[in-house]
């Protein structure tokens, strides 16, 4: 980790807490926000919602639900996120691994966080992204999640690290606290879509504020 990089760092997430405060972000139980991690991949959050209360009116929105419930009823649920098969089989496998392996979420809890990680990724259709979405938001970890929003407000502030390496910088910055490392997470997703999904990056604050500092 670069010592610029870990300035830079610091100063995003500085700039990010003045502008949101005390940011609440991804609610619902351990189990909804596990089957809402696999769900979010490659669709918008809006077709998610849709697809977790179509789970929650046929009561399988849980492990156990998902684990015993045929795949054409989760299929006619998820739909509406598209690649409703694959992220049926994913759903599946998440469901097995953690019947299979620990009985239960609570259960799962007790786990460490390396173990739990090196788990999740063992299952079919979960990456490092999804992995670490359920660990920080589902199961309460100091774990930072790195996604594509992340990634790109990064490099415009003069963050040259990615993937693995962003996500330790991040890690090594910020205090073993899950509610900060998700607060800092939601942060960096709710001012992408604000600045960078809709291209305002003539009004971006992070940006013009790095380039008038001179980067």
């Amino acid at each position: 980790m670069s010592a610029s990089g870990s300035c830079k760092c610091k100063d995003l997430v500085g700039a990010l807490s003045a502008l949101f405060g005390d940011l609440a972000w991804w609610p619902g139980t351990p189990e909804e926000v596990m089957i809402g991690a696999v769900l979010t991949q490659q669709t918008r959050w809006e077709n998610v919602t849709v697809a977790l209360d179509a789970l929650r009116h046929k009561g399988i929105c849980n492990i156990a639900g998902i684990h015993t419930a045929p795949s054409a009823v989760i299929e006619e649920a998820v739909r509406c996120t598209g690649f409703f098969r694959v992220k049926t089989r994913r759903l599946k496998a998440l469901a097995e691994w953690i019947t299979h392996r620990y009985g239960s979420v609570a259960a799962m809890r007790e786990r460490p966080t390396e173990e739990l990680r090196a788990g999740l990724l063992s299952v079919n259709g979960i990456g490092a992204e999804t992995a670490d979405s359920i660990l920080c938001y589902a199961l309460d970890r100091p774990v930072f999640v790195i996604d594509a929003y992340t990634e790109r407000i990064c490099g415009c502030v003069g963050i040259s690290e990615r993937r693995a390496a962003l996500k330790r910088l991040f890690e090594d910055v910020l205090p073993p606290d899950n509610t900060i490392h998700r607060r800092c997470h939601a942060y960096c997703v709710e001012y992408a879509k604000e600045f960078c999904g809709k291209k305002r990056c003539e009004k971006c604050i992070l940006k013009n504020a790095d380039e008038q500092g001179g980067g």
